[in-house]
């Protein structure tokens, strides 16, 4: 293939997932501040919203393309005919209940399609010149839940302790690690990824913890929490998510893992608790809405406890989170309050 000149890498991103809960973020965002053009692949599949990226649809920097990160073809046509300096991979099925019951999806799109932008990936970076390959990035988003269970006492992950991973969501996504690892090693693919604690904020799909909590304590129904509700998470706002994606983007070593955490640990039960005096204040009715919380079966392989060690990223790059869990949570609480939140 022959080599494409320096200039012709344009001032691009691509984003896949871009239409998700955090892609979206990330693309809304940095829409204010980068200056070039933002592609979003996305499939639109059930967590993807074209009404999450409605008020940047009309940016000039702004492209959509309807698209599977399994379709290889089109992603070999979209790469050499946009040219990017960087690819961001946040498209993955990514709940862990549905990768319970049906773990064939979560293989198809976090293994097989990670895969695929791979390859394609791999091809487009070959066909440029030494200036080029040399700010070529390859951004992965991945998951804390690669590195398994933690005890009470356990200390947090760092970037060196083993994968072990205990449901098929975090098996596919430890498996798309090794593979950007892989490519890395073997090809000379730059690329960068970042394990990212729980997630939250608005705009978030109604599967996960905090938005179906929200949801049923405002419709009346009752608030499952698994098993004793002890289970712990390191809960990280998705704008603090986005600063640290471009920390790392911009600063990071290449070949580098960096955990992205929110180093605010609470329990499900107490996370519950602490949403219900929220919603007590913002939305007030006759009863607490803490009365609402039952306790159901526990999940299968349900993971005790994640933490993360972030110092490898403020250490070397300059991030740290900066929201405080109690805000973020009003936030995104205010947020549902004042928009419909789709059924799960």
């Amino acid at each position: 293939m022959h080599t494409i000149k320096r200039h012709s890498l344009q001032k691009t991103l691509l984003v896949t997932g871009g239409a998700g809960f955090i892609g979206s973020c990330f693309v809304r965002e940095s829409l204010k501040q980068y200056r070039g053009a933002i592609v979003v692949l996305d499939a639109l599949t059930y967590a993807g919203n074209l009404e999450n990226l409605a008020e940047v649809a009309a940016e000039p920097g702004f492209r959509f393309v309807h698209g599977n990160i399994c379709d290889g073809a089109l992603l070999a046509r979209l790469l050499h005919e946009i040219r990017p300096e960087a690819v961001l991979h946040f498209a993955a099925e990514t709940h862990v209940d549905r990768s319970i019951l049906a773990p064939e999806a979560f293989i198809q799109t976090n293994v097989a399609g990670t895969f695929q932008l791979l390859k394609a990936t791999l091809d487009y970076y070959g066909s440029l010149d030494a200036e080029a390959k040399r700010d070529f990035r390859f951004l992965h988003l991945s998951t804390d839940e690669v590195y398994g269970s933690l005890s009470l006492t356990d200390p947090a992950f760092s970037e060196d302790a083993p994968y072990r991973p205990n449901s098929p969501y975090s098996a596919s996504k430890a498996a798309s690690n090794h593979l950007v690892r892989a490519y890395h090693q073997t090809y000379g693919l730059p690329t960068l990824t970042i394990n990212a604690s729980n997630t939250y904020g608005p705009r978030q799909f109604p599967e996960k913890l905090i938005p179906l909590m929200i949801q049923h304590a405002l419709a009346g129904k009752p608030l499952p929490i698994y098993g004793d509700g002890s289970n712990i998470r390191d809960w990280l706002y998705v704008s603090d998510l986005c600063s640290g994606i471009w920390s790392v983007l911009k600063r990071g070593r290449v070949g580098e893992i960096y955990n992205v955490g929110g180093e605010q640990e609470m329990s499900n039960l107490s996370l519950v608790n602490h949403l219900c005096v929220i919603l007590d204040n913002l939305a007030p009715k006759n009863t607490s809405y803490a009365e609402q919380i039952v306790y159901v079966k526990d999940r299968l392989g349900h993971d005790h406890r994640y933490a993360l060690n972030i110092s490898k990223a403020h250490k070397e790059l300059g991030w740290k989170p900066i929201e405080t869990l109690d805000l973020g949570l009003r936030k995104s609480t205010l947020w549902y309050l004042r928009n419909a939140i789709k059924d799960s």
